[in-house]
């Protein structure tokens, strides 16, 4: 029961190889698992979308306008 309410894990992927709109599967890499909230308040038509890793560490945290417009913080946890 109490796993209904844990926030889902999704798979993290980069691409280095890409060009234009096609990527091909060959190209992907796993870098990791990411957990994605959403603050429901709007703050002055800004949404604040937190990205966590499998740890609940912050590693992004994003400000999308209701314009379109958006500002990302990485953060990042290694010495």
């Amino acid at each position: 029961m109490e796993k209904i309410f844990e926030e889902p894990l999704f798979r993290e992927f980069k691409f280095p190889k890409s060009t234009g709109n096609i990527i091909k599967n060959s190209n992907a890499e796993i870098i990791g698992n990411i957990k994605v909230s959403v603050e429901e308040e709007n703050h002055n038509g800004v949404k604040i979308i937190l990205k966590k890793d499998a740890n609940d560490n912050i590693k992004e945290i994003k400000f999308v306008c209701t314009c379109g417009e958006t500002k990302s913080i990485l953060l990042d946890y290694s010495e």
